[in-house]
């Protein structure tokens, strides 16, 4: 009898650890699947134009959906024909200021090609061209910069050692776009992403599927969702295209049930996603192209 109870308790003692070690490995596990904890929630707006001039219905639009953040388009780098390496190109200029209250984030878009190399110094002139135009425009407060740049596999490493230096000379919160495709691939050592939902097709075949956006192109990637370790905020698409189709300029645009419908396979794949929105871009056309309900629906959290 002693016996038997000495390896009932003991048999009792190992289920115990087992469970308090399943239980342990399952919070580790939730803990790892849930970087968008340390995400800023809120609504926010890109700027993607070359002047900054906000008129009274895109004034209006930022109140009506308290949008808190801005993410301007300050320039782009581009990679010169010559042996100079990266230039600035398309500067804006600020003929107008964002509305108090308003946070605005300098965004810099650099093509891909030039991160087929190292150019030594880059990130450095890149920072110190956005503290140059934020202190000769008045523009104070900004504390983040976000950069924009459609890497691949060939780029992925000096794109992610090029961040690196950003930050260092930055010294505030840094952030990336994050393409469907780049999901994939290990995250690069920034705040957080934005996960570019839009220009998602091919534009050749434009008869097939919008380019623009459609569920079917972004299904197969939803698989990688879940588990990407790195804080993210979702950009969806009001915008269109013109397109020259035999002579005839014909506008794309995404109808607002496709939005929807994709808005809500992602965040069904990764529900954090719904507390940072972003739409790509702020332009009274763009504003005036949906209904008042497709923007609730879109900014809802």
């Amino acid at each position: 009898m002693v016996g038997s109870d000495f390896f009932r308790t003991f048999a009792a003692m190992i289920r115990r650890i087992l469970c308090y070690g399943l239980l342990l490995l399952m919070g580790l596990t939730a803990c790892s699947r849930q970087p968008d904890k340390d995400m800023e929630p809120g609504n926010s707006v890109y700027y993607w134009r070359t002047d900054l001039r906000i008129d009274s219905t895109e004034r209006a639009f930022l109140r009506t959906y308290d949008i808190k953040k801005v993410y301007c388009r300050y320039f782009d780098v581009v990679q010169n024909d010559t042996a100079t390496g990266p230039v600035p190109n398309a500067t804006m200029t600020f003929s107008d200021s964002i509305p108090e209250g308003v946070e605005i984030i300098p965004t810099v878009y650099i093509t891909e090609d030039c991160m087929h190399r190292w150019h030594k110094g880059l990130a450095e002139k890149l920072v110190r061209r956005i503290r140059q135009m934020n202190e000769t425009n008045d523009i104070a407060g900004v504390r983040e910069i976000q950069i924009d740049c459609d890497y691949t596999a060939k780029s992925r490493r000096t794109y992610y050692e090029f961040l690196d230096s950003v930050r260092s000379a930055w010294g505030g919160r840094v952030s990336t776009t994050i393409r469907l495709h780049q999901l994939s691939m290990s995250a690069p050592r920034v705040d957080y992403g934005v996960l570019m939902i839009y220009n998602t097709g091919d534009p050749n075949k434009f008869d097939e599927r919008n380019p623009i956006l459609d569920l079917r192109d972004v299904k197969p990637y939803l698989r990688h969702l879940s588990d990407y370790p790195l804080p993210l905020a979702a950009a969806y698409p009001v915008f269109s295209w013109l397109r020259t189709i035999h002579a005839v300029n014909v506008e794309h645009t995404v109808e607002a049930d496709e939005i929807l419908r994709v808005k809500h396979a992602v965040e069904e794949e990764r529900p954090a996603l719904s507390a940072a929105i972003i739409t790509y871009h702020l332009d009274k056309e763009n504003i005036n192209r949906y209904k008042p309900e497709t923007y609730e629906e879109i900014y809802h959290h």
